[in-house]
């Protein structure tokens, strides 16, 4: 069934300030990542470590998103942009925030974090990787409520119309909704690519991290798992994602830049997994001794 996306990306409008359901998905992100750390430390799943110090961590993962993300925008997809005008680093509201750029924002502030509590730097990453899922799936409906970084188009029969689209530039929301009323834009339906991504990335992501890392893995384990998964999952969904129209195809008429920067990250998880092999296990203790 075709759709036409009609979603207010405003979900709170009070004149001088207007709440974004974007911004509303980055909070529910990181509720639950704090709710759910939480009962990782509880459980003593990073023994030694309080529930103060993990709300440190949180802080501190949290300005390494926001920063990571930016900055890894700028330099991956908008380098061009920034040599013309600096200052669009700076302009966080229009939009453009890079996963890639935020995982290493967060491994940098966990590689800190570790070091403040003398801590290894991998069994903090161990911790940390179940509870990123949920973020990303939120921020992938986000996307999806913003009608941005839509699919390729599809016959598929579950395509979304999306008026953002460039083949939609000056049409008013009333000819939209009379030209999908008479079947007119069927032709245009694109895959909903973000919804995909958040059920790889954010449903899939998370059940099978929560569930692989509910017992006592080697070092390394999680976090390969989680890089290889997400590295996967990127990839193969960037077949029926657009390239961003700044870059388009870098390579073979399909190559985009999300999957060049994921390969990498499939590397490093199969990587990690085999060192894994080899690694120690970090066994959950009762907190004994508080360290923040």
């Amino acid at each position: 069934m075709t759709v036409l996306h009609q979603i207010d990306p405003i979900a709170l409008d009070l004149g001088p300030l207007q709440v974004h359901w974007y911004g509303i998905m980055y909070l529910l992100g990181f509720g639950l990542a704090w709710w759910l750390g939480r009962r990782r430390v509880r459980a003593g799943r990073l023994p030694g470590v309080n529930e103060q110090a993990y709300g440190d961590l949180l802080f501190y993962s949290m300005l390494g998103v926001v920063l990571g993300g930016r900055f890894g925008y700028v330099l991956f997809y908008s380098f061009g942009e920034f040599l013309r005008d600096p200052l669009m680093l700076l302009r966080i509201w229009e939009g453009g925030m890079s996963f890639h750029g935020g995982l290493l924002g967060v491994m940098a502030a966990a590689l800190w974090w570790a070091r403040k509590y003398r801590l290894h730097f991998f069994d903090v990453m161990d911790f940390v990787a179940p509870l990123v899922p949920p973020g990303l799936g939120f921020g992938r409906l986000g996307n999806y409520i913003g009608g941005e970084l839509w699919g390729k188009f599809t016959d598929g029969g579950w395509g979304v119309i999306f008026p953002r689209a460039p083949e939609f530039a000056g049409w008013s929301q009333t000819q939209l909704q009379a030209q999908f009323a008479s079947g007119a834009l069927e032709r245009f339906a694109r895959h909903p690519s973000q919804l995909y991504q958040a059920a790889l990335e954010g449903l899939a992501m998370f059940v099978i991290l929560w569930w692989y890392s509910r017992k006592p893995r080697p070092r390394y384990a999680v976090s390969g798992l989680f890089a290889l998964l997400y590295g996967s999952f990127r990839f193969l969904v960037e077949f029926v994602r657009m390239p961003d129209p700044q870059l388009g195809y870098l390579a073979f008429g399909w190559l985009t830049m999300g999957q060049v920067l994921s390969l990498p990250l499939i590397a490093l998880g199969l990587f990690w997994l085999g060192l894994s092999r080899r690694a120690p296990t970090l066994m959950p203790a009762p907190i004994t001794a508080s360290k923040g």
